[in-house]
């Protein structure tokens, strides 16, 4: 018999389980559970604290009752994959039965789920009336999210997500050569009233510093991706909503164009020939990144900071896509976030209404987005509508029924040494 595998307790057999118990210092128990009772990796991943106690178990011990339970919810921890099914199963059956009154059902289902997620979370229930915790307390009456038991990679929506991000930033640059010969002339318009604008002295290297900023999180960011499970996913998530938001940046840019909102800015129509040339300056800006540090300086691309949107969303899925064991990551990043958006203001490149809706769109747009990834039952019972009102969601998402795990893997071989170490760093 070869070493049993934590993740996979759901192919457990008996003598599996008993390997366990042994392992963990339960040898008291093997015959009660194993043999009397017959528990497998299944049944075992669906045991919680008053399983234990209770008849037909009735273990009498308080102190291997807490440490079989504590144990029995690691093993659940990284196993959610039993109780995603059975949910999963009692979800469509509940949806055959109901078909034709879909309001009833999304209201006895959300009663349902809420239970369920109540009884299946008891160990935690328990844990937090015996410690006193506030912060267990609050957790406990809400229905703990359902981990995706349908995790396609689905490499060519990847492909595709990545063609409709190019080509958004494609149009990005266009438009921004287009509302650069739009901008109001500066010795008619001048810099419109800002509240932040007009308290905050102009620094020359703020600008410059953001975009170091926003580099950093895209570093950091791509390093999550590398060893992340599920990067083809998280792929398809960033390129979905960043070609998204700066598609309606492209929209906003072109509907009003304000005056430069800094008088160090050297704005005037280019003297363009010919669309050759339009699309040869847009061509450049594209390449660059649209970044001051690599040469691209534009004007009247403002409603709204695409600066503030590449370092908010960036920020979230960092947070979002690692552990919350990782907190000196998180803050961070939020603290790196919080300052690029300062230095986007001291270097005087953007009004504070830009940053503002830019902000405000990018982590509505964000939350949003998972909010309905996670929500299986919405899209399962709403499938149509689902269709008609969030195409590209729809299709990104088909293939993944609730929220992605935080799992890491190696792409590539390394050493086992190397793999140990950074192994340990993602617990």
């Amino acid at each position: 018999m070869g070493p049993i595998k934590l993740d996979q307790v759901h192919l457990w057999t008996i003598d599996d389980v008993k390997e366990w118990l042994e392992e963990n210092g339960f040898h008291n128990y093997v015959h009660l559970l194993c043999y009397r009772h017959r528990i497998d990796g299944k049944a075992l991943l669906t045991l919680s604290e008053n399983d234990l106690k209770s008849p037909p178990l009735s273990i009498q011990v308080l102190g291997d009752i807490k440490r079989l339970a504590i144990s029995v919810h690691e093993l659940q921890m990284l196993n959610p994959v039993i109780i995603s099914q059975w949910r999963s199963g009692v979800d469509d059956t509940m949806s055959y039965r109901n078909s034709n009154n879909g309001t009833k059902l999304r209201r006895r289902r959300h009663r349902r789920e809420a239970s369920d997620s109540s009884e299946l979370n008891t160990f935690d229930s328990e844990l937090s009336d015996d410690e006193g915790n506030h912060s267990y307390g609050s957790q406990k009456q809400q229905p703990s999210l359902v981990i995706s038991m349908e995790l396609k990679p689905e490499v060519w929506k990847t492909a595709v997500g990545m063609v409709y991000f190019f080509s958004v930033t494609w149009i990005t640059a266009i438009v921004m050569v287009i509302v650069h010969d739009r901008v109001p002339d500066m010795q008619t318009y001048p810099p419109l009233p800002d509240i932040f604008l007009d308290n905050i002295p102009y620094m020359p290297w703020a600008f410059s510093m953001c975009e170091l900023t926003g580099i950093i999180l895209f570093l950091i960011w791509m390093a999550i991706l590398f060893f992340h499970k599920h990067r083809f996913i998280l792929l398809r998530r960033m390129f979905s909503l960043f070609g998204s938001v700066f598609l309606l940046r492209c929209i906003t840019m072109m509907i009003t164009s304000l005056s430069v909102p800094g008088k160090h800015l050297e704005c005037k129509a280019r003297p363009y020939g010919e669309w050759r040339d339009k699309i040869r300056t847009a061509f450049l800006i594209w390449l660059g990144g649209g970044m001051s540090i690599q040469g691209v300086r534009t004007c009247g691309d403002y409603m709204f900071s695409g600066h503030t949107v590449a370092l908010t969303l960036l920020n979230f899925f960092i947070t979002e896509y690692t552990p919350r064991s990782m907190y000196y990551l998180h803050t961070f990043t939020w603290v790196l976030n919080i300052f690029g958006i300062f230095f986007i203001l001291a270097g005087h490149e953007h009004y504070s209404i830009d940053i503002f809706i830019a902000f405000y769109i990018s982590t509505r747009l964000f939350l949003y987005y998972h909010a309905l990834a996670n929500n299986r039952a919405f899209v399962r019972d709403d499938r149509r509508r689902t269709r008609i009102w969030f195409p590209l969601f729809y299709f990104f998402e088909s293939g993944v029924d609730g929220p992605v795990p935080n799992e890491y893997e190696w792409p590539v071989s390394i050493p086992e040494k190397v793999q140990r170490l950074v192994s340990q760093f993602f617990v």
